[in-house]
């Protein structure tokens, strides 16, 4: 996949990925790097279990970058914790 492909894939995977977890994005750029990073970890899952982990831009490896995005969310956020914000 060209680096376009990898981007616009990570910022919907991510996107999708962060109302799943917390329910309101997290920012472009770490939307980006968490749905990139999930579709890796999320290909690792996948490819662990036997399924086809990513494999171009298409619906399949969407599910698959959200799924390790999910997993990414949960784990920065088990680490970091949640930002305080202000009402």
């Amino acid at each position: 996949m060209s680096i376009i492909a990898w981007l616009i894939l990570g910022l919907i995977a991510g996107f999708i990925a962060s109302k799943i977890v917390n329910h309101t994005g997290s920012g472009i750029l770490l939307d980006i790097v968490l749905g990139i990073v999930g579709a890796i970890v999320g290909g690792y899952i996948f490819a662990f279990f036997g399924a086809t982990p990513v494999t171009g831009f298409n619906v399949w490896s969407l599910v698959v970058a959200v799924v390790g995005a999910v997993v990414v969310l949960f784990l920065y956020h088990a680490l970091f914790g949640r930002r305080a914000t202000t009402v």
